[in-house]
């Protein structure tokens, strides 16, 4: 693979436009591309959303860690009062109804031990309950188990916690790479809000400028027309042009008013300072190795995290479904001690063995095909959620292809429009100079000058093209190709 080769570039912006540029405003802070984009990833209120988010991913993955440790539970119950008639089965069979009355409390600690590789779930615990009868003798008993040992174990079934486990992996993944995806978003969009402001501040400048020298130009026609050299047609052009000058200049100084709102917002910025977008006077333009930036977007986009994620969860959900059709067993069982005795202290005295075993088996019989085509739709499901998975990597390795060539190619124009800028605004000089001493007309002037207008223009709109292709492949790869290293938080 050809290896990255970065080219630095000078890209000296026209001296027509650097004496536009409002940048020595009295009273306005001037800032440049980078300091914006730093100042809307630190304190810009959608960065501050992608944080909180990242964050709360964070947060629940510790949850989910924490839950794997040995868990230490109390439970019990204050009171459970019964007082009524109650059937009572004798020993010969036969039933009465016997008014009785008692009042039963329990308390217990539990350490629990969730088995990732078996699914199961090993406690250790103690518990006490007291018994209260009321009646015409009244009395009261304790039972206790102070030491018992447990074992629930599903045989034949999904071990949740471990396809738990793969899921919150990849979900704490993605979380990660959303929020760098999100920084790379909220950057191009500052640098979009940036050029808006850039682009009005140079039409406005721009705008001053022409309406400066059409008003001179159209007070030395006036003269020329006095003295008969010029038609009453050319001052009447003269003039209409000096009007158009003057709305465009208006319209110029609210689209930079708009445009400098615009930034402010994005920024979170307080007050009321006026701000100057600072000339980019230097780009850098990368020859990107196009099969590099397709392996970085593999690697680092969250898509690729996204697929596999649902991928997992097609496969859990094929198993889960040919559990539950097929033959399952669970095992509990409990060994510890117990005893029972009217006073506290006596409850834990020569104490006696407890033993618990339980297994439960289930199987369905008849069906009548629906367990099958259960199945078979999960694993179609399954044979989906990969061929998405296939068009959306394809996708990415597409967009990424493109988005380096397309950083290479506007780096080219970028380079072209500035010297066409440069030509441009040299030319209205001398169109202009010329027109002064009367060796070109009226139209040829004009046609001049609005070559310039849209010759700064084109340089303005392949500046930001240059820097919103260079995001862009930024976001797609994850990965900054002038310092040649991923992109962390």
């Amino acid at each position: 693979m050809p290896t990255l080769r970065l080219l630095a570039t000078i890209l000296i912006l026209p001296v027509a436009a650097i004496a536009q540029t409002p940048a020595n405003a009295p009273g306005a802070r001037t800032i440049t591309l980078a300091e914006a984009v730093a100042l809307a990833e630190q304190q810009g209120l959608a960065s501050r959303a992608a944080r909180d988010g990242r964050d709360a991913a964070r947060q629940r993955d510790r949850a989910f860690d924490a839950r794997l440790f040995p868990q230490l539970r109390l439970s019990g119950n204050a009171a459970d009062l019964d007082r009524g008639i109650n059937p009572i089965t004798l020993p010969t069979g036969e039933t009465q109804f016997i008014r009785q009355a008692h009042n039963q409390s329990s308390l217990g600690v539990t350490v629990a031990q969730a088995l990732p590789w078996t699914g199961g779930e090993l406690t250790v615990g103690s518990h006490a309950s007291r018994i209260d009868l009321f009646g015409d003798e009244s009395s009261q008993y304790w039972q206790t188990t102070p030491f018992v040992v447990g074992l629930r174990q599903d045989i034949f079934r999904p071990r949740t916690l471990l396809w738990d486990r793969r899921e919150n992996e990849l979900s704490a993944t993605i979380a990660e790479r959303r929020y760098l995806e999100a920084r790379e978003e909220i950057a191009g969009q500052t640098a979009s809000a940036y050029f808006d402001l850039f682009a009005a501040q140079l039409a406005l400048a721009n705008a001053e400028a022409n309406a400066a020298v059409n008003d001179t130009l159209y007070r030395l026609n006036q003269g020329r027309y006095d003295v008969g050299k010029i038609g009453e047609n050319d001052l009447l052009q003269s003039e209409l042009a000096l009007l158009r000058a003057r709305a465009a200049q208006d319209g110029a100084r609210l689209e930079q008013q708009r445009t400098e709102a615009a930034l402010r917002r994005l920024l979170n910025l307080p007050g009321t300072q006026a701000i100057v977008a600072a000339a980019p006077t230097a780009a850098l333009i990368a020859e990107v190795d196009p099969d590099r930036a397709v392996a970085q977007a593999l690697r680092g986009s969250s898509e690729i995290q996204s697929a596999e994620l649902e991928a997992v969860r097609a496969q859990r959900r094929v198993s889960e479904v040919r559990s539950i059709n097929g033959f399952n067993a669970s095992v509990s069982a409990q060994v510890g001690f117990n005893q029972t005795a009217p006073a506290f202290g006596d409850a834990y005295q020569s104490l006696l063995e407890k033993q618990r075993l339980q297994v439960g088996v289930s199987m369905p019989l008849v069906q009548w095909g629906g367990g099958r085509a259960a199945v078979q739709a999960a694993r179609l499901d399954e044979s989906r959620a990969k061929t998405l998975a296939a068009e959306r990597r394809a996708a990415l390795e597409e967009d990424a292809r493109f988005a380096a060539l397309a950083l290479v190619q506007a780096g080219r124009m970028l380079a072209i429009s500035a010297k066409a800028d440069t030509v441009a605004a040299k030319r209205f000089e001398v169109a202009k100079n010329r027109y002064v001493i009367g060796k070109i007309d009226m139209g040829a002037l004009y046609i001049a000058q609005s070559e310039k207008d849209a010759a700064l223009q084109a340089y303005v709109a392949a500046l930001r093209g240059y820097w919103a292709a260079n995001y862009r492949l930024r976001r797609l790869t994850l990965y900054d190709f002038v310092e040649g290293q991923e992109i962390v938080d």
